[in-house]
C-alpha cells in the first residue's frame, strides 16, 4: 500500500475526515514550499478541527429547527431604534446565555419579534451554542402528549440538552389548565440553570390568559423575569406585514 494510502487510512481510523480529504494536498504544497514538520502538522491539524466545527454548526443549525429565513443577514435593522440595535449587537455575542439569563421579546403582531429572536439564535449556533426554536403551541402538545404517556421527564431532559430554547408566540397558549401546568413546569426547570427565549404579544398584565390562576401567573413572571433582558418592539415600529402589503399596493400596475 503506498504511503499517502496508509496515512489516509490511519485518519478514518481516527475519525478525521477532513485530514483524510487534504492530506494529499497538504504534502505537495509543503514539499514545494519547504515547511518545517511543525508546520506541516500545525496546518493539517488546524484544518481538521475547522471541518470539524463546521460539520458540529451544520449538525446543530439542523436539529435547532430555526427558521432558515429569518437569520442575521435578512434581517432589517435600519427600521431598529438605535437602542434596539445595540441589544441585538450585544444578545449576538451570546454573552447572555453563559450567565443562564432569559429574553424575553414583547410587541404587537408583525413587528419582527419572531424574526429578531430566530436572528439571535443562528447566531449563538454559529457559536457553537445548541438551541432549538418552536411554536410555543407546538412545544406545549409535545408536552401534554408525554406527561399521558408518564414520559414527561425523559421530554423535560430532553430539552435540557439545549442551551437556548426560543418559546415562539407564547401569547398562544391559554386554552386549558393541563397546558398551563406543562408549560409553568418547563420554565421551574429551566430556572437559573438555561436561557429561554421568549416572543409575546401579550404583556405581562395579560399573561393570566396564559396561565390562568393569579399565583401561578405571577409564579411564572418571576421565573422568566429573574436574571432575564427584555426587549420591546414599541409603536415605533411599524408592521413588516403592513409595509410588505403597501409595497406591493404600489407596484402593482394601474388598470
Amino acid at each position: 500500500m503506498p504511503q499517502i494510502e496508509q496515512l489516509q487510512q490511519h485518519l478514518r481510523t481516527l475519525r478525521m475526515p477532513t485530514a483524510v480529504d487534504v492530506i494529499s494536498d497538504l504534502l505537495a504544497t509543503a514539499t514545494r514550499e519547504t515547511w518545517s514538520l511543525e508546520t506541516f502538522l500545525t496546518e493539517l491539524l488546524e484544518q481538521e478541527l475547522e471541518g470539524r466545527r463546521q460539520r458540529r454548526t451544520e449538525r446543530l443549525q439542523k436539529t435547532s429547527h430555526l427558521p432558515a429565513g429569518k437569520n442575521l443577514a435578512n434581517f432589517d435593522q435600519d427600521h431598529l431604534p438605535l437602542r434596539l440595535r445595540r441589544q441585538l449587537a450585544q444578545l449576538c455575542t451570546g454573552e447572555f446565555v453563559d450567565r443562564a439569563e432569559n429574553l424575553l421579546v414583547f410587541g404587537l403582531p408583525g413587528r419582527g419579534k419572531t424574526h429578531f429572536a430566530a436572528a439571535v439564535g443562528h447566531q449563538l449556533v454559529q457559536s457553537g451554542r445548541t438551541v432549538l426554536f418552536t411554536p410555543t403551541y407546538r412545544l406545549v402538545d409535545d408536552l401534554l402528549r408525554a406527561k399521558r404517556d408518564l414520559l414527561l421527564e425523559n421530554e423535560l431532559r430532553h430539552l435540557d440538552c439545549f442551551e437556548v430554547l426560543i418559546l415562539d408566540d407564547i401569547g398562544y397558549v391559554q386554552q386549558s389548565r393541563d397546558e398551563m401546568e406543562v408549560l409553568f413546569t418547563l420554565l421551574a426547570e429551566r430556572y437559573e440553570r438555561r436561557s429561554v427565549i421568549i416572543t409575546s404579544n401579550l404583556v405581562f398584565s395579560q399573561w393570566d390568559q396564559i396561565f390562568k390562576d393569579p399565583m401561578t401567573t405571577a409564579a411564572a413572571i418571576d421565573r422568566v423575569v429573574h436574571h432575564s433582558i427584555i426587549v420591546e418592539f414599541g409603536k415605533e415600529i411599524s408592521s413588516h406585514r403592513a409595509q410588505e402589503a403597501a409595497q406591493r399596493i404600489q407596484e402593482e400596475p394601474n388598470e
